[in-house]
C-alpha cells in the first residue's frame, strides 16, 4: 500500500513539473518578455480601441485606430514570413524577429512588404485600412512567441512587449512607452507626422487636409476625449484650418 502511494506521489510530482515546464516555455513571464522587447517601437499612431483578451478571451492582440492610409511600421527588424490577403485578417503581414517572436499586422489597406524580404526596425510595411473581418479603420497587432499558429496558443499580450496601454489612450508611431507610462520617442517619424502643423509653443494644432481627431491624437499623444474636452467639441467633426488646443 505504501509503495503504491509512493508511486502515485512521484507520478503526481512529475506531472506538475512537466506542466510547469511547458507553461513557462509557452507563457514566459512579463519581465522576461520586456527584457527582450524593450527596444521595440509602436507600429502605428492613433488611439487604442481594443486590448488583448477581450471578447471572452478570443481577441489575441491590440487595436490601434487612426485615419485610412496611416503608416504602419515594423516594431523591430526581421524577415517577412507571410504577406497575403485573408477573409479574416484582410491584408496582413507577418514578421519573424531575431529574438524568435513573430508579430502580425492585420486589416491593412495596402501591403508594402512581402514574403522573404528583410526589414529594419521602423521600416514602412503597409498602411492602415479596414480589410477582412473589420468594422472600422485600424491596425490589429499581435505578438506570438516562436511562431504564429492557427489556434494562437503562442499569443502574448502586446502590453508585455510595448508597455501598458488602455482603451482610449493615444499612442505615437515609432515611439516607446516606458514602464512609468511616459513616451520615449524613437527614430524619426514619417514625413506626414514629423511635419505636423503644431505651433512653436506646442499648445495649438492647426488642422490640415485629411486630418481626423484619431490621427491628431496619434501625432500629439493626447487622447480623443481630451481633445474634445479641451476644445469644447460636441462631435469628432473638425475643419481644415481649425486650431485645436492640445495643452
Amino acid at each position: 500500500m505504501q509503495d503504491e502511494l509512493k508511486r502515485l506521489l512521484h507520478a503526481g510530482v512529475a506531472a506538475v513539473c512537466v506542466s510547469l515546464f511547458f507553461f513557462s516555455a509557452t507563457h514566459p513571464q512579463a519581465e522576461g518578455i520586456q527584457g527582450q522587447t524593450d527596444h521595440w517601437i509602436w507600429p502605428a499612431g492613433g488611439e487604442i480601441t481594443d486590448t488583448y483578451g477581450t471578447r471572452e478571451g478570443l481577441h489575441k492582440g491590440i487595436d490601434i485606430a487612426s485615419r485610412l492610409g496611416s503608416p504602419v511600421y515594423a516594431v523591430d527588424g526581421g524577415i517577412i514570413t507571410k504577406s497575403y490577403y485573408s477573409s479574416t485578417y484582410g491584408h496582413v503581414v507577418f514578421i519573424k524577429h531575431e529574438n524568435q517572436f513573430e508579430t502580425v499586422y492585420a486589416h491593412l489597406h495596402k501591403r508594402h512588404a512581402f514574403e522573404g524580404e528583410k526589414v529594419k526596425q521602423g521600416e514602412l510595411i503597409g498602411v492602415m485600412g479596414n480589410t477582412g473581418d473589420s468594422s472600422g479603420v485600424h491596425l490589429h497587432f499581435e505578438v506570438h512567441q516562436q511562431q504564429w499558429t492557427y489556434s494562437k496558443e503562442n499569443a502574448v499580450d502586446p502590453d508585455k512587449a510595448l508597455g501598458s496601454a488602455e482603451i482610449g489612450q493615444a499612442v505615437i508611431a515609432q515611439s516607446r512607452l516606458r514602464k512609468d507610462g511616459s513616451v520615449e520617442t524613437a527614430g524619426k517619424l514619417e514625413a506626414d507626422e514629423k511635419d505636423s502643423p503644431i505651433a512653436p509653443s506646442s499648445s495649438l494644432y492647426v488642422v490640415s487636409n485629411g486630418d481626423t481627431l484619431f490621427a491628431i491624437a496619434g501625432k500629439t499623444g493626447v487622447s480623443v476625449e481630451s481633445l474634445m474636452t479641451r476644445n469644447n467639441l460636441q462631435s469628432d467633426a473638425i475643419q481644415v484650418g481649425q486650431k485645436l488646443r492640445i495643452k
